[in-house]
């Protein structure tokens, strides 16, 4: 009973505060409010939806829990009214993606390992579960995805996932374990956005052109 009850609550505060960073875009790109519902329900849903197709769990969670898009509709409608009055949305819209991120990492590492998938695949599905639905804001919304970009973001997302996972496989309780490995996410990326940390990209050799597109 614990254990549903701290998943439903992970679930709903990941499908949330994932839901708001896609009703932000939607400010930023000028849309109605039924855009605004649209791009929250599938920015709160599309990574959990993209983990279940994988591990082959039908239907989907929230075809089983249409609450939950009720919820992400909800606050969708919130952000409406109140994003004018915010001053720099697409600073709000990182630090909501980066509290969605972490919580839907160590969300699907634990998922994947309940339906009986290896450590590794469970790393790999908490990050398919944490960035899927932000790629799907993206791509609708016509933006670059925060994955292609050279700051730290998968990076956190595994780093979560692998802590979770491990900590699991050390005989952690699942409680702290889920505590502390969003925690490493979040600080992971937290510092990303706040001292502009980036990983390493491609430079041709001196002197050669970069390669044509």
């Amino acid at each position: 009973m614990l254990l549903d009850t701290w998943l439903a609550w992970l679930d709903l505060a990941g499908i949330a505060v994932f839901a708001a960073s896609g009703a932000l875009v939607a400010s930023r790109k000028q849309m109605d409010v039924i855009g605004f519902m649209a791009m929250g329900a599938v920015t709160g849903v599309g990574g959990g939806t993209l983990r279940d197709v994988l591990l082959g769990r039908t239907p989907v969670f929230w075809l089983q829990k249409p609450e939950l898009i009720g919820v992400a509709c909800a606050v969708s409608l919130l952000v409406f009214f109140i994003a004018p009055h915010i001053e720099n949305r697409y600073r709000t819209l990182l630090w909501a993606d980066a509290v969605g991120l972490s919580l839907y990492a160590v969300l699907g590492a634990e998922i994947a390992l309940l339906a009986g998938a290896r450590p590794w695949a469970a790393v790999l599905l908490g990050v398919a579960t944490a960035t899927g639905g932000g790629i799907v804001r993206d791509v609708i919304s016509n933006e670059s995805p925060l994955i292609l970009h050279r700051e730290i973001y998968v990076t956190a997302a595994a780093a979560g996932a692998t802590v979770f996972v491990v900590l699991r496989m050390t005989g952690t309780w699942r409680e702290p374990a889920l505590l502390i490995a969003a925690g490493a996410c979040f600080l992971i990326r937290a510092a990303a956005l706040r001292f502009g940390w980036s990983l390493p990209t491609y430079r041709p050799r001196p002197g050669r052109p970069p390669p044509a597109p």
